[in-house]
């Protein structure tokens, strides 16, 4: 899915089969380029990226001039909570600087929705986990958010991350008081 300059255009896999259709690694990656993508985030392990024929995607990437994001968690499952503030700043630094930015798992639906559904949450106070899930789903399909993990962490995100920045701000007044 990109996200920032224009309406989110969203690609599927790169450099292997998809349904009935012969990926071409290259041209999709001169598509991307082509079409100003700057970041990319990447949620795939690399023994998936391996398992999908793709072992040298994230170097494609970068030799391609694509500045690589690869902050990988199990296919299905959601990332810990740290991680997870970790993709949000990285991604909301690509936006305010105004950079082309993709982010993708194997299948578009599970992790990036999930974290794309966080993003939304950070963005918005006004925006409610079930209005950030019916959008990617909108968007995406109803496979968007595909497992139950995925689904509690997103409905618990925002109560997560506030305690979250809560401990983390107590352990930086701690440190900079000794």
């Amino acid at each position: 899915m990109i996200l920032g300059k224009r309406k989110p255009h969203l690609f599927r896999s790169h450099g292997c089969r998809y349904k009935e259709i012969r990926r071409n690694l290259q041209k999709d990656v001169a598509e991307m380029c082509d079409q100003g993508v700057e970041d990319v985030f990447v949620f795939c392990t690399r023994g998936e990226l391996v398992r999908y024929r793709v072992p040298s995607l994230l170097e494609v990437y970068c030799q391609s001039g694509l500045r690589v994001h690869h902050l990988p968690f199990p296919d299905g499952g959601a990332p810990e909570l740290s991680q997870c503030c970790c993709i949000l700043e990285e991604l909301q630094d690509c936006l305010q600087n105004q950079r082309r930015t993709v982010i993708h798992c194997y299948g578009g639906l599970g992790r990036s929705g999930l974290i794309a559904a966080c993003l939304l949450l950070q963005l918005s106070v006004a925006m409610t986990p079930t209005a950030a899930l019916e959008i990617l789903r909108e968007l995406r399909g109803g496979g968007a958010i595909q497992t139950v993990k995925q689904y509690n962490f997103l409905h618990e995100f925002r109560e997560k991350f506030e305690a979250y920045q809560e401990t983390k701000e107590r352990l930086s007044e701690r440190s900079v008081s000794r």
